[in-house]
């Protein structure tokens, strides 16, 4: 049975650090922001982690 192939939808909206987690952008950062405190606003502007279970599906996805 061949390889699957890398979903690359997925690619583009991940990264995966040097120590093998899986960082996704923060959400929420299109449109109504102004009303927002300012820490709330460079909370944003850092990556998230995903979720062990979430993790474990991309990896799998990604192999």
């Amino acid at each position: 049975m061949p390889k699957l192939k890398t979903h690359k939808a997925l690619v583009k909206k991940i990264r995966v650090s040097k120590n093998g987690k899986i960082l996704r952008r923060a959400t929420g950062q299109n449109h109504f922001n102004a009303k927002e405190t300012g820490s709330a606003t460079r909370n944003k502007r850092a990556d998230k982690q995903l979720f062990k279970t979430d993790e474990k599906n991309v990896k799998k996805a990604l192999s």
